[in-house]
């Protein structure tokens, strides 16, 4: 099976009615990643997951296959499967965890630490000047900024990463092809040129109620962190701000003042035992040890250039199907050869692709590497910068 006929298949078990990522990813487990075996078990089924969707698998919409499949063709578009070696680690503690992401941008940039930052639709001027220093300042300390490019808090976390020249993510409720609310076609636009805009849903998905908690779970799921900032005690940052811990992630709120009820949901967080913090610091110094662990995990995980192998995505706590990558840089020449062009003045990752003839893509996992091996720096404006020693 080639490429294109995989990913249609993938797309034609995505959109089976009733099969849904816990069911597909069972059934991928079973057939050892193959997703024609899979199709053709289903088919071959006296009972299917239901009689809609034998009548899909019997007889698919071909139109909204094929729109499917242009929307994936187009540059930047990418259908990221579990089975695949970049699928981020973290979703995989998650409950219901999703067979397969919709990507429009750097889908290397869901392999990043990060921090989710979510409130109040509705937010008072001093929750979004918060919501931007926070994000600035997380920015610029390595932390890609992850929301869900809804109105108020989201918007401004995305707007000041995106100012900052950092990494910024949007986990939506909708198809990757859809903007909700209306207003951020523009910031969609910015956050999948210079960053990642995520979906679980297939192309032409609208907006729905049920969508958002399931949006949530994954904008939870990738971050090391949330930060709460106003929340109403009726808001869905609540429910983020619960997934993430019970996911094991740490929880932050901040605090407001009692004549506020956007404060209200962020002293309920606090009450109920969610760090209260007053500054990125805390947050950075909080997460540091989990940002290290998540990026030795990634790096046993990667596909490495230089021949390395790669290892399958497993639970936490679980064995990895192949043992960890030793690396060093210095026996590989091209790491060699990426160290000799950043030379000793800051470099944008556009320039070192320009140096390198290498793509972006590789040269970010290159960079991590190098990261973690603390031997060059991430620095504002997607720059990087050889440490001393």
């Amino acid at each position: 099976m080639n490429d294109k006929d995989e990913l249609r298949a993938w797309m034609l078990a995505l959109r089976t009615p009733g099969l849904g990522p816990a069911g597909l990813r069972e059934r991928l487990d079973a057939a050892k990643g193959d997703i024609g075996q899979v199709l053709a078990r289903m088919r071959a089924e006296a009972a299917p997951p239901g009689g809609q969707a034998r009548a899909w698998l019997e007889q698919p919409d071909e139109e909204r296959l094929a729109a499917d499949m242009a929307w994936l063709a187009e540059p930047g578009h990418r259908l990221l499967r579990y089975t695949e070696a970049d699928f981020p680690p973290q979703l995989e503690n998650i409950p219901l965890p999703p067979a397969a992401l919709f990507v429009s941008g750097d889908a290397s940039l869901l392999l990043y630490p990060q921090v989710a930052i979510v409130g109040a639709r509705n937010a008072s001027a001093a929750g979004m000047a918060h919501a931007r220093a926070f994000a600035r300042e997380l920015a610029q300390a390595g932390f890609a900024i992850t929301s869900g490019m809804a109105d108020g808090i989201d918007g401004a976390a995305h707007m000041a990463a995106l100012d900052a020249g950092a990494m910024t993510l949007a986990v939506v409720g909708t198809g990757p092809d859809r903007v909700y609310p209306r207003k951020h076609h523009a910031l969609a636009r910015q956050i999948a040129q210079h960053g990642a805009l995520i979906s679980e849903f297939p192309p032409g998905t609208a907006a729905r109620a049920d969508h958002f908690p399931r949006r949530n779970r994954i904008i939870a799921g990738l971050a090391l962190g949330t930060l709460v900032i106003e929340a109403g005690l009726q808001s869905g940052s609540l429910i983020t701000a619960r997934l993430a811990g019970e996911q094991g992630r740490e929880v932050f709120a901040l605090p407001g003042s009692i004549h506020n009820p956007l404060a209200r949901g962020c002293h309920r967080l606090i009450r109920d035992g969610v760090r209260l913090v007053e500054s990125a610091a805390e947050i950075i110094e909080t997460l540091a040890p989990a940002a290290r662990m998540l990026g030795g995990e990634l790096a046993a995980r990667l596909l490495l250039e230089s021949g390395g192998q790669t290892v399958r995505p497993q639970a936490a706590g679980g064995d990895a199907v192949t043992s960890k990558i030793h690396f060093s840089w210095r026996e590989d020449p091209e790491y060699r050869r990426l160290w000799a062009v950043l030379g000793h003045e800051p470099a944008t990752l556009d320039e070192l692709v320009q140096r390198t003839g290498k793509s972006a893509a590789a040269l970010s996992s290159m960079l991590l590497m190098l990261e973690l091996e603390v031997k060059i720096e991430s620095l504002p404006g997607n720059r990087y910068q050889r440490l001393p020693g």
